[in-house]
């Protein structure tokens, strides 16, 4: 495995942690060998030490892993910089026997991600090496800044891989609550049924930051570049009816599922009026204060045209879910941090309680929480203890920490392992990032045109009130997260 800044916070807080986890569970092979390049001149004692910082609880495997490890100080583009690292490469087919297997892995700044791709091309280090079965590509978010740099970067990494040998990582594939919706749908008669229009009413997705800044790779970027295009897309495409859990031991269960996780994005229609940019006002004092305009950085730059607050309304243009709009709403400064899925209900159409008997009675609910508290809340409506026949909604709860010991819920160690043994189910595919960009660039570009201007709300809130105003169109309300489970 080759990682491409090696030297880099994301190498160190999570890459190295997931090659560790992998390592002391048994899941590496004992030829396993790690190749860091970065600009940073380090020796590669200096390599291995940082590796056993950033992992300081690991166990002995990891130890003994690291003190193989090797590394490549050098311009990444730089013939000087490959002639080492092809050196390297053949010492360890030769001395630990890795058979010219090759994954490299993009941790770089976004920019540069084309660079090494075009680099690995040229210097004839896109192919196995002798011997070897396979040679891949761990491109990590963001993929691009809009549609048009997305394409070019598609581009300039089709030319040096084929689409087979590219694996772009998003972490919130690999938890197990977002892989946990799979398993919610279709191993439960009670929820397969009602997973469509005729039942729910409208679906709700939370992305929420108590912080401002957002360091992806290197890179500060505002919500509805960094969030909009990557990670509600994720949580959003749950497989089609097309594909089946029976095709589980099939060799194209990968592409079905991908292709079945996809079918919902490229049905989707952005409507560029139902949409709201916002930022979040200042704090003063560690208290929010109106009146300013919160940049990126959370300092300086008063007047920012940066938004740290997005709200979408949307719909899926098939049978399944046609009529029942997707609201998304992400954004800095927020009460809290946290992720959620809430599926709401068609309300009881002829309810036998009426007035003040059903006054605390909220519509069915189905709340997916994928973090930070990750676990399931069913609520519905139950009676009151009393004399009185008052119902209010409850919640059934089902929390990972509680039914489980090993949660892992960090999705780096099983992404990585994914990407060494080929397997691409939960990685993102070419067509899946041009249509998630297809959906935010209309967006991106009336933000940009005079009117585009931004809205403002105290930071510490839920966002600004036009927000609500995309739902309250239709009768419907933001839910408030249950912070108790945050």
């Amino acid at each position: 495995m080759v990682i491409f800044g090696a030297s880099g916070d994301l190498t160190s807080r999570k890459i190295l942690p997931a090659l560790a986890n992998l390592a002391d569970h048994g899941r590496l092979s004992e030829n396993f060998q790690v190749i860091g390049v970065a600009r940073t001149e380090w020796s590669d004692e200096d390599f291995q030490k940082a590796a056993l910082v950033d992992v300081p609880n690991a166990g002995s495997e990891w130890r003994r892993l690291v003190s193989n490890f090797r590394y490549v100080s050098g311009e990444y583009a730089a013939s000087s910089t490959f002639d080492q690292l092809k050196g390297l490469l053949g010492e360890a087919d030769s001395k630990h026997g890795t058979g010219g297997n090759r994954l490299y892995y993009l941790a770089t700044i976004p920019s540069v991600f084309a660079l090494v791709a075009d680099a690995l091309a040229k210097e004839g280090c896109n192919v196995p090496g002798e011997g070897g079965d396979f040679c891949r590509l761990v491109v990590e978010k963001p993929y691009g800044h809009d549609l048009s740099t997305a394409l070019d970067l598609d581009a300039a990494v089709h030319r040096a891989f084929d689409e087979d040998q590219i694996f772009r990582i998003d972490h919130y594939m690999g938890k197990e609550t977002v892989q946990n919706v799979l398993a919610l749908r279709f191993a439960n008669a009670i929820f397969e049924p009602i997973w469509n229009r005729r039942y729910v009413e409208n679906i709700q997705i939370t992305v929420a930051e108590s912080i401002v800044s957002n360091t992806a790779a290197g890179s500060t970027r505002p919500p509805a570049r960094c969030v909009t295009s990557s990670r509600t897309t994720s949580c959003r495409c749950s497989p089609s009816p097309s594909w089946s859990p029976r095709r589980a031991w099939t060799p194209t269960t990968s592409e079905t599922r991908r292709s079945s996780c996809c079918a919902p994005s490229t049905s989707r229609r952005p409507m560029r009026r139902s949409t709201s940019r916002c930022a979040a006002s200042t704090w003063r004092g560690g208290r929010p204060a109106t009146g300013g305009r919160l940049p990126p950085g959370g300092r300086g730059r008063p007047h920012s045209e940066t938004e740290t607050f997005v709200a979408l309304r949307l719909r899926v243009e098939n049978w399944r879910w046609a009529g029942v709009p997707i609201y998304i709403r992400t954004g800095k400064r927020l009460p809290a941090r946290v992720t959620e899925v809430a599926l709401t209900f068609q309300g009881v159409p002829f309810l036998a309680f009426e007035g003040e008997l059903a006054r605390q009675l909220r519509p069915n609910a189905l709340i997916l929480r994928i973090q930070p508290n990750e676990g399931v809340s069913l609520h519905f409506g139950a009676k009151i203890p009393g004399e009185a026949f008052r119902v209010q909604s409850v919640a059934m709860d089902f929390e990972y920490n509680s039914a489980f010991a090993d949660t892992g819920m960090d999705g780096y160690p099983r992404l990585l392992h994914d990407a060494m043994n080929g397997d691409a189910t939960l990685f993102i595919r070419t067509d899946e990032v041009e249509q998630a960009w297809r959906i935010v660039d209309p967006y991106l570009q009336a933000w940009s045109e005079p009117g585009g201007g931004l809205h403002f709300y105290n930071a510490g809130t839920w966002g600004p009130h036009i927000a609500d105003l995309l739902l309250e169109r239709s009768g419907d309300a933001w839910r408030v997260p249950d912070l108790s489970k945050s």
